[in-house]
């Protein structure tokens, strides 16, 4: 008797049954947005597709009356480099507290408890206590995606290099390795793919810090553009919006995905597709 879980669909019928869900919600939507403008001709709640299309391209296209800009391009811009820093400070933080925690006792008893007790505090809590600290600017942004995420790619990094078999590790040092040439050589080439599996995982919690962030104190920004327009119910500005900023972090999870295995493919010998 063959098990379901043992039946893997092929590559034509993948496809098909990954775009089922998605054609679903659009036939939802489009009976769900004709049935509210039949009742009500200036319904703003679910717009037509036709009329998201039409202000997606205006604002992609046309330069904003006040700054010149195109306004697509100038939010998505400010987001990004915003996400971009803070990411990349939180990666390298991670990386270097995550291997020092999981390879090093003495750091792990000294810091261990902190960075604990550090990933149980809720980061939208400490928005307040930044912006009061850091102002308005765009450091207080970038600190909040940091504290965000930064506690979790520590512990995940710190578990990962726990669980590196420690007969790896008495063989270096029995080969005359030192502390840093044994994180060098055999602990930092195990920890990268996982680092990277990290980031993905922490791309939804960053873009949420991001968009709160602006949200609150910005004037520019993917989260600033949509609470900005949220008072005059512009349905067909905010969805648009919320599906440019879906297929942003789509591309940079499948990008990442991408480089891991291109990179570490025998971290991935025998695995499930992800």
């Amino acid at each position: 008797m063959r098990r379901a879980m043992n039946i893997a669909p092929g590559r034509g019928t993948r496809l098909l049954l990954a775009l089922l869900p998605f054609l679903l919600i659009v036939c939802v939507y489009a009976l769900g947005s004709a049935d509210r403008r039949a009742a009500n001709p200036d319904d703003k709640l679910l717009p037509p597709f036709a009329e998201m299309a039409d202000t997606a391209g205006r604002l992609a296209t046309e330069p904003d009356r006040r700054t010149g800009e195109i306004t697509l391009l100038a939010d998505t811009a400010a987001s990004l480099q915003r996400l971009a820093v803070g990411l990349a400070v939180a990666t390298l933080i991670g990386l270097v507290l995550g291997i020092a925690l999981g390879i090093l006792p003495t750091v792990d008893a000294t810091f261990g408890p902190l960075v604990g007790v550090l990933s149980m505090i809720p980061p939208m809590a400490l928005l307040p206590i930044l912006f009061i600290v850091f102002g308005l600017g765009e450091l207080s942004k970038v600190v909040l995606i940091v504290i965000g995420i930064t506690p979790f790619l520590v512990r995940d990094l710190a578990m990962t290099v726990g669980a590196i078999p420690g007969e790896q590790l008495v063989k270096a040092q029995t080969l005359g390795a030192s502390t840093w040439q044994t994180v060098l050589r055999v602990v930092l080439p195990q920890v990268l793919p996982r680092l990277i599996e990290g980031l993905r995982l922490s791309l939804g919690p960053a873009f949420l810090f991001l968009i709160s962030s602006e949200a609150i104190a910005a004037d520019a920004g993917l989260g600033y553009r949509i609470f900005l327009v949220r008072r005059y119910l512009a349905m067909d500005v905010i969805l648009p919006y919320v599906a440019w900023i879906t297929l942003i972090a789509f591309a940079m999870d499948l990008a990442l995905s991408r480089l891991a295995r291109g990179a570490f493919a025998w971290a991935y010998d025998g695995a499930r597709r992800r």
